[in-house]
């Protein structure tokens, strides 16, 4: 990161990747936990109906965290690593137009960074195949190496661009001259934190974000079968 004068913040799910990863990786959680597809049917429908019935995409992001109380770090980032290569092996996970615009970035000398509502389990072998230099994300607490199923902060909406706004104060780089990439409305005070926001699909007020501010569009993500799991 020394020298490093421009950065590119990227949301992921949705954004970089197909699928909702927290979904993903609970599925595969609770299966190499051998607890089987049941118990991740009725809690992914207990999220989602949180979700429907108007609870705020913070609470259900915390939530879904305490899902893992009392899981091992340890063993959730080597199932990260398990999941993360089960699913590349099925093919179509990465969304190619953005993985692009990332690797376009990465090539220009740029810092990349993944802001995310998920997790390690998630982010990490992700950032380490497309070469992020840093991840912003929801951070479970964790005590004795075990989860205690709370988390700091849910690095959903206005959290993104404070997480990205701080990144960018210690290293010294002008907002003005960074990206950010995002697909859902949650994302619209990231991409308002840099000078060069870009709008991944069609969501209506990102969309009216970039065309008022000089951003531009890319091609959104066809949801996949894991997304809509």
């Amino acid at each position: 990161m020394p020298g490093a004068r421009c950065a590119a913040f990227f949301d992921v799910d949705e954004t970089l990747v197909v699928d909702k990863t927290m979904f993903s990786f609970l599925r595969f959680h609770f299966g190499a936990c051998g607890y089987g597809d049941g118990l991740y049917e009725r809690k992914a429908a207990w999220l989602r109906r949180c979700s429907a019935l108007g609870a705020p995409r913070q609470q259900v992001n915390r939530a879904y965290y305490r899902l893992y109380a009392g899981a091992s770090s340890a063993s959730l980032a080597a199932q990260g690593r398990s999941w993360f290569a089960a699913r590349c092996a099925r093919g179509g996970f990465f969304h190619q137009p953005a993985v692009d615009a990332l690797r376009g970035h990465l090539a220009r000398g740029h810092e990349v960074i993944l802001v995310s509502g998920s997790f390690f389990a998630c982010l990490d072998p992700i950032a380490g195949r497309l070469g992020a230099g840093d991840v912003l994300c929801t951070a479970p607490i964790v005590e004795g190496g075990r989860l205690t199923g709370e988390v700091d902060e849910p690095m959903i909406g206005e959290a993104k661009a404070r997480a990205a706004l701080a990144w960018m104060a210690r290293h010294g780089i002008d907002p003005a001259d960074c990206y950010a990439y995002g697909d859902h409305a949650s994302d619209l005070a990231l991409l308002r934190s840099v000078g060069n926001p870009i709008a991944v699909g069609d969501d209506p007020l990102l969309a009216a974000h970039v065309l008022e501010n000089g951003g531009r569009r890319l091609a959104g993500a066809a949801p996949s079968a894991e997304a809509a799991a």
